[in-house]
């Protein structure tokens, strides 16, 4: 196999800037390529416009050592990655325009053993279309279709892999060593030279398969967890429909030696677990019914949740309610997906004299509230002191230290189960 040095990392987000951070401390020349001018100036500098711990000590001395650098454009290289958004549209289905654009801009660079590698998550077969889409921007290169044969080590072609992510916000970096990772080639040639590649620098156990398989076992992933979630919701629906504590029922069906609940919450949020299932649906829509129905529970949860403020602020002469938490998981600014950001979002402020947002992780409000009558963001002191009415959306660590006689005379939701020092009916889950 050829020496590949130059990495081509496209999209510098939450999974492209730690990537193309690490593997420059490895030793690797990266060009890491985004369309935000705002987000190159940034990394050239050495600095971050993400926050994810330890960051941007690794940036700044990826950059310092002269090995990482950003551009709005692509350059020549040995390794391609792709770690761009993969959206779902408002109907479900999947958008994976941004890899197509991604890979319309590496086209041109691309020359005879390159290897491209697809990180971000995806439908089954979008490494695929990759080879397509290159097969005719570049017909003077050789990429071979999907096979599971093991016919084609020729170096004048172009290998084509897929590795999703698989990684925990707040602990990425960690994560993107440690963690086993799945290698999938269109053909046995490419997942040997991807496999290669990730030996570099992942300590974790790395599995070999072919694409079709890599870009299913992260939906599998995801989708088992969501899964799992709209289980625990859905009981907390049916625990208040039945005046029972669901956390309460939960610490005692958890008792059980094989049993494992997890914990409620106003939604499911993230840009995995609530988006890939969908790539699922969208594949094998009259297959994927248990899957689908979980998806619609979960959102069902969401909305569940913001009928019960509007009810319960319809019993009150418009109060001032305070939202506590934005983020999508707790202890993190990541807002993608989020049920908590769509839950305020989408309040009635007519129903309520002002809406106090607390977001410890956050310095202004996000688009969609910022430039809205009645909505400000305000620390914890300041919202308790003035609310009449406290939603708790996403468990914070500041927030376990809210002391009972703090909430004393509000009425409060708490829809992740920190006050447990309430009412049961004080607690909806």
């Amino acid at each position: 196999m050829k020496p590949r040095h130059k990495v081509i990392v496209s999209g510098l987000g939450y999974i492209g800037l730690p990537t193309a951070s690490l593997i420059a401390t490895k030793g690797f020349e990266v060009l890491g390529v985004d369309v935000g001018e705002h987000i190159v100036n940034t990394i050239n500098q050495g600095k971050i416009h993400i926050y994810e711990p330890d960051l941007d000590v690794l940036v700044r001395s990826a950059v310092n050592s002269g090995n990482l650098t950003a551009s709005l454009e692509p350059a020549a290289g040995d390794i391609f990655i792709i770690a761009v958004p993969t959206p779902i549209k408002e109907d479900h289905t999947s958008d994976i325009h941004y890899i197509e654009q991604a890979v319309t801009k590496i086209a041109p660079y691309l020359a005879p053993g390159n290897l491209v590698i697809l990180e971000s998550t995806s439908p089954v077969t979008t490494t695929e279309k990759i080879g397509t889409w290159l097969r005719q921007l570049r017909p003077d290169l050789t990429i071979p279709e999907f096979t599971l044969k093991d016919d084609n080590d020729d170096e004048e072609r172009i290998f084509l892999a897929h590795c999703p992510e698989r990684v925990l916000p707040g602990r990425i970096l960690k994560e993107l060593v440690d963690n086993t990772r799945v290698v999938g080639g269109i053909d046995p040639a490419s997942t040997r030279a991807a496999m290669e590649f990730y030996q570099s620098f992942v300590n974790g156990e790395i599995l070999a398969t072919n694409s079709r398989t890599a870009e299913m076992t992260k939906l599998t992933e995801n989708a088992f967890r969501d899964v799992n979630i709209a289980f625990a919701n859905e009981l907390s629906l049916i625990a208040d429909h039945l005046e029972i504590d669901v956390w309460e029922l939960i610490g005692l069906a958890n008792h059980h030696p094989r049993v494992n609940v997890l914990q409620p919450g106003p939604g499911v949020g993230g840009h995995c677990i609530a988006v890939d299932p969908w790539f699922i649906v969208e594949a094998a829509p009259d297959k994927a019914k248990l899957i689908r129905q979980a998806r619609e529970v979960n959102l069902h949860k969401t909305d569940y949740v913001l009928r019960r403020i509007h009810d319960l602020a319809g019993t009150m002469v418009k109060p001032k309610i305070a939202c506590l938490g934005l983020s999508f998981k707790a202890d993190i600014d990541d807002f993608r997906e989020s049920p908590a950001l769509d839950i305020v979002t989408r309040l009635d402020e007519r129903l309520f004299s002002q809406i106090l947002v607390v977001e410890p992780h956050c310095r202004q409000l996000p688009p969609g509230l910022s430039n809205r009558d009645g909505f400000s963001l305000v620390d914890c002191d300041d919202a308790l002191a003035q609310a009449e009415m406290v939603v708790l959306l996403v468990n914070h660590k500041p927030f376990y230290a809210i002391t009972p006689e703090r909430l004393r005379g509000k009425i409060v939701i708490d829809t992740r189960g920190v006050w447990r020092f309430l009412e049961p009916l004080g607690r909806q889950g």
